[in-house]
């Protein structure tokens, strides 16, 4: 059986100004608002952690989403692959990282995005083939044109998901009461 190659690099994206979560009434930066008692960051490093992937956190500020993904990859360019992780997804579960790495890892594809009850969400996988392209992003957009065009070329892999948390980022308050009730409903098992 041939060996499986190297897994791929969680990039958890933390640079963003949190803008819209301060619009709404937040007192402090949405990635350091508390969810059940830890901040949010916490939660989505926890998560990353009992994944058992590598991972690298991009914290310097950028101007946008691209130049975020872009620093992200040239820091990790030995990579077998990158799964881009918004910091503000922290009801994500390490069991979907895995899902997308395995994916990724199969071959078939050059970009693996779960799915969640027919809405796509994050990490999302892009393979080694992807790094040139995603180094290069800049700009507000982040890699939407990459998987449009592997999309186009037959390179994308939507995997089904049983994890809300690929979907529930926090950028208002109400956002982040919403992945409360979802946090405290997992935690009694509903």
């Amino acid at each position: 059986m041939p060996a499986m190659p190297a897994s791929p690099v969680v990039l958890i994206l933390a640079s963003g100004r949190g803008e819209r979560f301060c619009a709404s009434g937040g007192a402090v930066h949405k990635l350091q608002a508390l969810l059940a008692g830890q901040p949010v960051l916490a939660h989505t490093l926890d998560a990353v952690r009992a994944s058992g992937l590598a991972w690298h956190m991009e914290q310097a500020p950028h101007p946008g989403m691209g130049d975020s993904i872009a620093a992200a990859v040239r820091a990790t360019r030995s990579a077998a692959g990158w799964l881009v992780l918004p910091a503000d997804l922290p009801l994500v579960l390490p069991q979907t990282l895995r899902a997308v790495a395995q994916a990724l890892q199969e071959g078939a594809c050059s970009v693996v995005r779960p799915v969640f009850e027919d809405a796509r969400g994050h990490p999302v996988g892009f393979g080694a083939d992807c790094g040139e392209a995603l180094a290069g992003l800049v700009g507000a957009q982040g890699a939407a044109a990459i998987v449009q065009a592997q999309h186009k070329a037959g390179r994308l892999k939507e995997i089904v998901v049983h994890d809300p948390g690929v979907v529930t980022d926090i950028d208002t308050l109400t956002d982040l009461a919403r992945a409360e009730v979802l946090w405290l409903a997992r935690r009694q098992g509903r």
